[in-house]
């Protein structure tokens, strides 16, 4: 076959532009840092690269679920160990009002102390979060304690459909994020609260032993859980580590896939340069002569 100078320049010009977009790939990958700038670079590292970073993007949205469940019973405790003061000062108080020695105006003024506890209570359990009721399961929207005189809780709130507020922290995996609103601020409670009051007004405080045992139980219901708030917070720490080892895991097998080996993409763009050079050299000599070099 007969060669042409023109087939000899083609050619030339032809890897000569070849070796400008290999040039080009390194400087892409130098500049950003990553293997591929567009799928069709590499379109297995792609594919990859979108399953890795939907996982990812998953495992973060997961910690930040994680965050309201913190949110949620981070105020539920502060809830519970407010009403747990107020309940043992009311506690304290009903056992000073037992002593005789108190006159009729000593015990009401017990009785108003008792009757400002008592309104704390309702405010604790009416505590919202980003606007949302925490001491009344899913029904966030509405006040734990929608009437205060006389204390009347609302309708629902022993209904075990709204116990559960979830929330999900891994995949098909729920927490729940409320305390139970029938062993928190139920009605017995305020019940308990006002009847105590109610004797310590009267001019004969008959009840207080037994309104006592009542008010024992009410503390033991509220401890109970509490203890069970602090079980669910002990797990939410456990998920919270196995999510951030997964998100370590998930950034590094991403990394490991998209990210370009610095070190070597220098060196592979030297020896381009090495090459194009030597290419240029080549190409001038082979383009060079005309018919007036022949002549001289």
């Amino acid at each position: 076959m007969r060669i042409t100078q023109s087939m000899l320049s083609s050619d030339s010009l032809r890897n000569l532009s070849e070796s400008y977009r290999r040039m080009g790939k390194y400087e892409d990958q130098l500049a950003t840092g990553k293997k591929i700038n567009k799928p069709s670079d590499d379109p297995v590292v792609a594919m990859k690269g979108m399953y890795y970073r939907s996982n990812l993007t998953e495992v973060e949205q997961y910690k930040r679920n994680l965050s309201e469940l913190y949110l949620w019973m981070d105020n539920s405790e502060a809830g519970i160990d407010q009403a747990n003061s107020a309940l043992q000062r009311i506690r304290e108080l009903t056992i000073q009002g037992q002593n005789d020695t108190n006159s009729p105006d000593d015990r009401k003024a017990i009785a108003r102390e008792i009757d400002q506890l008592k309104q704390s209570l309702v405010a604790t359990a009416n505590t919202q979060v980003s606007g949302r009721y925490i001491f009344h399961g899913t029904d966030v929207m509405k006040p734990t304690v929608p009437q205060e005189d006389p204390i009347k809780v609302a309708a629902n709130l022993y209904d075990a459909e709204i116990n559960t507020y979830q929330v999900e922290v891994s995949r098909g995996v729920f927490m729940k994020a409320n305390a139970n609103p029938a062993n928190v601020f139920n009605q017995e409670m305020f019940d308990t609260v006002q009847n105590i009051q109610d004797q310590l007004e009267s001019a004969d405080p008959k009840q207080l032993d037994n309104l006592l045992d009542d008010l024992d139980s009410v503390m033991k219901t509220l401890s109970g859980e509490r203890s069970d708030l602090g079980a669910r917070y002990n797990r939410l720490e456990t998920v919270e580590n196995r999510l951030g080892q997964q998100e370590v895991l998930a950034s590094r097998v991403l990394s490991d896939n998209e990210d370009a080996d610095i070190e070597r993409v220098i060196m592979d763009l030297k020896s381009q340069e090495s090459v194009h050079r030597a290419a240029l050299s080549v190409g001038a000599r082979i383009i060079q002569p005309t018919l007036m070099d022949f002549l001289r």
